[in-house]
């Protein structure tokens, strides 16, 4: 797909919805990401409790505030390792369709293609301003003193980050002391936008704009070349404090994601900056504790101390003590981790300061203790006394790295790229809207792989499956795979149509249509190739008829209107079909008899598409989305939840919806009541009404009696007519009936 156009259609998309949002729809973004922090590392998740039995604990003043005044998610999903965990951040993908799915040694050079389209991508195109700041791991050599770009394309500054001090390679992360980092912005026609400056802190000793900012940088036994994280969250704190004021002048929001190193290895070399244990040097239970433990500690109780300065920055952003200027009620401030806590080569911190909380496993494991990460949210204006949501409060709503794309792109007012693994927390951060949920969780680690549904969990290794009850046995400590073979069974099933035993460099790959009119979807010539290539080296390549791991594009381009054919079974991962907004002209996709098209992740129906079923079926393992100004017709079966913002209009021999059925204000359900045969949409699940209801109405077709239009397991809401009345296009006038079960209409006369 070309990635271009889809950012026009975002860029499109975000002035739309600048123009009719406030500013209050749009919050700032400020994500704290750290590197190998287990689960039971904050005070929440178990450290509260140690220094309530009197047992050393690691200390974090400002994120147990942070808590305090947010939610913390005790059942959040990272990664097993870092590559992948960034890779499916950025993109929405998890490890099953992600092209980083684990720590390649090549990934440094390849992991993010053009194509992929990452928050700092949807952000940016929707009018943020962006920051990126630590460990991006990507495109530039491993070499200490003169690293090199070695791939354009998966750089942050191709993504959307404006504003970056990052280190691009991961072993140049793997010393706190590197000599250089990469910068933008850059220099003019610098290549990649992106420039090595001297790793320092220089320009913050002595300056008095950083005096109340506690971080030992004056100290005259501060080193030359500094400690990174030092310099990525300093960097940050001006990003922080710039752009808030700017937010305050113009309404313009921010995004900021600080990705630091801490608390990775080597743990050791805190100890070269000056009082690196002042925070602990009193502690006599800590005195007890082994030096890995004491490192340790004392990197995460300095990176919460930089945490406390940025988010002291949201609340006065110029700094004269006058709060009055405060961002932080309208910022959506996220502190998590990348995976789990590190394994046995750290034992002493596992045992010691119990930074895994009891969890199974560690970094790199299939094991909670490698994928469950602390998490922590707040967001004042959203989450306060009055809301649904109350500070100080834990969830056990099960949340993954691949939800933070869609999540700020459903805050930035813009859709998430088509098709992609993470679901939107929007709605459950606001307390209001219509909130999806998903089936099921992936992961991968080496030739282990795990499902997550619910309060159950199927790990897969080799031929050996174990499942787990994590609600009653959060340490796995019971296999109970023999006592429930039929979930075993459609467990496993599901987790490998997730393409979880593809080999390494497996990823979706990215289709546009160049088919004429009235071509066939299932026709591999009416296809755009995908070819992935850099510096001469081609890493993969897709080409023939569409197939499951697709994420395409159908888009009319011309004046004049389109259509395409599906005239057998044809799957995608995700399908998008959009018409010429500016041309006003609409491309149509048939679904011809017995038919049935698949988007294995989502079938979108976006602003002049139209999907006809001529008694045949679309299907999804999650939905088919008619976004705003896209029309779902015809008669037939919708295999999956059914999110109307659009227009669905059941024909003669009527839909049959196999989930639920949701529908926005703006929705339109039409009803043809012309003729013989029914027209009705029927809802095997929940019918969630909101929208308008309107009525095509022939002449002589008028009865004295009522008609049912809509049935469902069960109804709630109602259509937005005016008087709960509706007028046909013929003049007849109908009220409308409701039930807990079916919607009916009564000719009036």
């Amino acid at each position: 797909m070309n990635k271009y156009s889809r950012l026009l259609s975002l860029l499109f998309l975000a002035i739309s919805a600048s123009l009719v949002s406030s500013a209050a729809d749009r919050p700032n973004i400020l994500y704290f990401y750290v590197d190998d922090m287990g689960w039971g590392s904050i005070g929440p998740n178990g450290q509260a409790a140690r220094e309530a039995r009197g047992l050393p604990r690691v200390l974090t003043p400002n994120l147990d505030k942070l808590a305090a005044a947010g939610v913390n998610f005790t059942r959040s999903y990272g990664m097993t390792v870092c590559s992948p965990a960034r890779s499916s951040q950025q993109t929405g993908f998890h490890q099953g369709h992600t092209f980083a799915d684990r720590n390649d040694p090549d990934n440094a050079k390849k992991a993010i293609r053009t194509d992929d389209v990452t928050m700092g991508d949807v952000l940016s195109d929707a009018g943020y301003v962006t920051g990126y700041w630590g460990k991006w791991g990507y495109g530039g050599s491993k070499d200490q003193p003169n690293p090199t770009l070695d791939n354009i394309q998966t750089l942050p500054t191709s993504h959307g980050y404006q504003h970056v001090v990052a280190e691009l390679h991961h072993v140049r992360a793997h010393t706190f002391f590197q000599p250089t980092l990469w910068t933008a912005p850059a220099a003019p026609g610098t290549v990649g936008g992106l420039e090595l400056k001297p790793n320092s802190m220089a320009k913050y000793m002595n300056n008095s704009a950083y005096s109340n900012t506690p971080a030992l940088q004056n100290h005259p036994d501060y080193p030359d070349t500094a400690y990174c994280d030092d310099v990525y969250t300093f960097s940050a704190l001006d990003f922080v404090r710039d752009q808030a004021q700017n937010y305050n002048a113009t309404g313009q929001p921010f995004f900021g994601l600080m990705a630091v190193q801490i608390p990775h290895g080597p743990f050791h070399e805190i100890i070269q900056l000056p009082e690196w244990d002042a925070a602990y040097r009193n502690d006599k239970k800590f005195k007890k504790l082994s030096d890995q433990s004491h490192h340790w500690a004392a990197m995460v109780t300095r990176i919460d101390g930089h945490f406390g300065n940025i988010l002291a920055a949201l609340d006065d952003p110029n700094g004269d003590g006058d709060t009055s200027d405060s961002v932080a009620d309208n910022t959506l401030v996220i502190f998590t981790s990348d995976n789990g806590g590190p394994g046995a080569k750290v034992d002493s911190v596992r045992s010691e300061l119990d930074t895994n909380g009891g969890l199974r496993g560690a970094k790199g494991s299939i094991y909670e203790g490698g994928i469950r990460i602390p998490t922590i949210m707040r967001w004042p204006s959203k989450i306060n006394s009055s809301s649904k949501l109350k500070p100080g409060t834990s969830t056990d709503r099960i949340i993954d790295v691949t939800d933070m794309l869609p999540t700020f792109s459903e805050l930035a007012g813009v859709e998430a790229p088509v098709g992609i693994d993470g679901v939107s927390s929007a709605s459950f951060l606001r307390g209001a809207g219509e909130h999806r949920t998903r089936d099921f969780l992936i992961h991968e680690a080496g030739k282990h792989a795990s499902i997550i549904q619910g309060r159950y969990k199927l790990i897969r290794s080799d031929d050996s499956l174990e499942l787990y009850d994590l609600v009653a046995d959060r340490s796995e400590s019971k296999d109970i795979a023999s006592k429930h073979p039929g979930l075993v069974k459609e467990l496993k099933a599901l987790m490998l149509a997730e393409r979880v035993t593809e080999p390494r460099g497996f990823a979706n790959t990215y289709h546009q249509w160049t088919g004429k009119n009235g071509a066939s979807l299932s026709d591999a010539a009416n296809w755009s190739d995908y070819v992935y290539e850099n510096a001469g080296i081609t890493y993969m390549t897709d080409d023939g008829a569409p197939q499951v791991s697709w994420s395409a594009l159908i888009e009319n381009t011309s004046v004049a209107s389109s259509q395409a054919q599906v005239d057998a079974d044809v799957a995608f991962l995700g399908l998008e079909i959009r018409g010429n907004a500016k041309a006003f002209s609409r491309q149509l996709v048939r679904v011809k008899a017995g038919a049935t098209l698949l988007g294995r992740n989502e079938v979108r129906l976006s602003a002049g598409s139209t999907l006809e079923l001529q008694n045949a079926s679309v299907s999804s393992e999650r939905w088919v989305d008619v976004s705003e100004g896209g029309l779902l017709k015809g008669s037939g079966e919708v295999v999956a939840s059914l999110y109307n913002s659009g227009t669905v209009a059941p024909e003669k021999g009527g839909l049959k919806v196999a989930s639920d059925y949701s529908e926005t204000t703006d929705s339109v359900l039409k009803v043809d009541l012309s003729g013989k045969g029914t027209s009705m949409l029927t809802v095997k699940g929940d019918a969630r009404l909101a929208g308008n209801l309107r009525i095509a109405l022939g002449s002589g077709s008028t009865s004295d009696d009522s008609i049912t239009i809509l049935e469902a397991d069960s109804i709630s809401g109602s259509f937005a007519n005016p008087g709960g009345r509706v007028r046909s296009n013929g003049g007849q006038r109908y009220k409308i009936g409701y039930t807990d079960t079916a919607v009916t209409l009564t000719p009036m006369w």
